[in-house]
């Protein structure tokens, strides 16, 4: 079964960041994130959907 969501890390890692800019990224207003107490998760779904939105094309 694939996951549904990701942590703030699995995306840092995913995205060849640092995990200090992965967590300005998820404080940006419009990114998909769900909070579960102090834990912070990204659903992949609607991260593919923002991901696309957002991607520049020139």
């Amino acid at each position: 079964m694939e996951k549904t969501t990701m942590s703030v890390q699995e995306h840092a890692a995913q995205m060849g960041i640092s995990l200090p800019k992965a967590y300005e990224l998820v404080k940006t207003p419009g990114f998909p994130t769900i909070r579960i107490g102090t834990r912070i998760l990204i659903p992949v779904e609607a991260y593919r959907e923002w991901l696309l939105k957002n991607a520049v094309n020139d």
